[in-house]
């Protein structure tokens, strides 16, 4: 990526995507070129949130509602130190934030850590190319001295793929720390940082949980050294065919019986401990809107995701795995892929979606409920 921050609004862009389309439009944020996976998020709201997502690592998002930036930026909504979106596409930015909360404008952020935009783009024409042809390779590109077309498609056919990409480690803290429980200390939680979002840590600590987030690549020493009463796996970006490493330790978590519970690319983790398979979605799950089932109650969830991965597990059997009985205990209601799992025989559950809902909606935050449900059994 090369960026430069000078005049972008009154600068041309393009959008290439690798099956030759191309979008023209304005630079939005930093001026120069990016490459990534084009992917697009139906969310109305939160985009701040959306941004600072480390499992957008690698990935350019475009936005499906047509106005962004009303509230600007504040302080205090970043899911990480930084924004993980390698490129962003909007189409009628907004000129002038209107929230007592913003702190600069959404433009003046994306340039000030060089993230690489496009505005005036028809994003609904984009996004219905991308469900019917699928997330693809894609390149933003602006400047007074843009490359010719051909030039510019080759190097978006240059750029990596998501499928085979490990990306957890690249997001993920090098260092161990701490998030206090609120009020009573009850339970203490070891989190395994796979591109963790700071409010999953949050939605823990308020239910009395002290949570100790470790690197991607900790060992199962490392793990069990913090005296946990449960293991969280979190959301992280990147094909979970490659996540060997997590894999192996959630085996080893398993085997000893500690509470589990993950989230999106930890739901994935937990297929594949149990000796199921993984996908690539078509265009993937990225919004605010996505009915799901909770199986286990019969209650239908609006639910936030973020996933172009999925678990090939089968919806209506019981499995048999390695450490007992498995079923799928949540399904998408538009397109029935698989968005939970839970162990029968041992106090290990999982969900694809995002049940910390920062900035919503809240449908699925009894999930952290059930978390320390299991964590109180165990004890008991």
């Amino acid at each position: 990526m090369t960026t430069s921050t000078r005049g972008a609004a009154r600068v041309p862009a393009v959008l290439v995507l690798e099956d030759g389309r191309i979008f023209r439009g304005r630079a939005y944020g930093a001026v120069g070129e990016t490459f990534g996976e084009a992917v697009f998020s139906t969310g109305m709201t939160g985009y701040q949130e959306t941004l600072t997502d480390p499992s957008y690592h690698r990935q350019v998002v475009v936005m499906t509602a047509p106005h962004v930036g009303n509230t600007g930026v504040n302080d205090e909504d970043a899911e990480s130190a930084r924004i993980w979106v390698s490129g962003y596409v909007v189409r009628d930015p907004a000129r002038v934030p209107s929230s007592w909360r913003s702190r600069r404008t959404l433009d003046e952020e994306l340039a000030a850590q060089g993230v690489v935009g496009i505005s005036g783009v028809d994003t609904r024409a984009l996004t219905r190319h991308l469900r019917e042809r699928g997330a693809m390779r894609v390149g933003i590109f602006s400047g007074n001295a843009l490359p010719d077309e051909g030039t510019m498609l080759a190097e978006v056919r240059q750029a990596p793929e998501m499928m085979g990409a490990d990306l957890s480690a690249e997001v993920a803290t090098t260092e161990t720390y701490v998030v206090p429980a609120q009020g009573e200390k009850k339970f203490t939680v070891a989190a395994v940082d796979l591109g963790i979002k700071g409010m999953t840590p949050y939605r823990m600590a308020e239910r009395g949980i002290e949570v100790h987030v470790l690197p991607a690549t900790a060992s199962v020493e490392e793990v069990y050294a913090v005296n946990p009463d449960g293991v969280f796996f979190s959301n992280g970006p990147g094909d979970p065919a490659t996540a060997d490493h997590p894999v192996a330790l959630m085996r080893a978590v398993l085997e000893r019986g500690t509470p589990l519970f993950g989230i999106c690319f930890g739901n994935q983790i937990l297929g594949r401990a149990l000796g199921f398979g993984t996908y690539k979605l078509k265009y993937g799950h990225r919004g605010i809107n996505q009915p799901v089932q909770d199986r286990t109650t019969g209650k239908v969830e609006v639910t936030a995701h973020n996933h172009g991965f999925a678990v090939d597990a089968p919806l209506d059997t019981v499995a048999d795995t390695p450490f007992g009985r498995a079923e799928v205990s949540h399904v998408c209601l538009n397109d029935n892929v698989v968005e939970g799992l839970q162990l029968l025989d041992k106090p290990a559950f999982s969900v694809q979606y995002h049940p910390e809902a920062a900035a919503g909606p809240h449908d699925a935050a009894y999930l952290f409920d059930r978390f320390v449900s299991l964590m109180e059994g165990q004890r008991a």
